[in-house]
């Protein structure tokens, strides 16, 4: 009785681990270079429920429903253009990786390079002062210069003791 107890266990925890399997998608294409071209296609847009996700990687339902939708539209012989512009219609240029280069993303683009050089100009200006009180540190008079060997030696003796 013990055996068949530990049977039926096995099998249904071999058939419970079936139904957390995810999907695969089994869209047959009419060529090999369809299939290449929306494979490339769902690799570029974004899934819009994921965010951080291609079609290609995300799981989510929305994402299956997209990538079947390119798939469709690869195969009904629409340029890649066609497709794109139907899904930034639908969901917005969010689906884009690459957004495109309109004035309202242009802080997209041009963002990163102005922060750049905002910090260069920052970092030349903190060079600039630190170079003027180097020389403005050299600039001591030999009383003054007496003051601060005498400063250091005094101070090199305490540290000694």
């Amino acid at each position: 009785m013990k055996q068949l107890n530990a049977l039926l266990a096995m099998v249904l925890l071999c058939f419970s681990s079936l139904a957390l399997a995810t999907p695969v998608d089994t869209y047959e294409f009419k060529s090999a270079d369809n299939q290449k071209r929306a494979l490339s296609l769902a690799h570029e847009l974004r899934c819009p429920q994921c965010q951080n996700q291609n079609l290609i990687d995300s799981n989510s339902p929305v994402a299956r429903d997209l990538r079947l939708e390119v798939y469709k539209m690869v195969d009904e012989g629409k340029s890649d253009d066609q497709i794109i512009e139907f899904m930034t219609t639908r969901y917005g240029d969010f689906v884009l990786y690459k957004p495109r280069m309109e004035g309202r993303t242009f802080i997209l683009w041009l963002g990163p390079v102005v922060l750049l050089l905002i910090g260069l100009g920052a970092g030349l200006l903190f060079i600039r002062k630190q170079k003027g009180q180097a020389a403005d540190i050299a600039d001591l008079t030999p009383e003054q210069q007496a003051e601060l060997n005498a400063l250091l030696k005094s101070s090199s003796d305490k540290g000694k003791k």
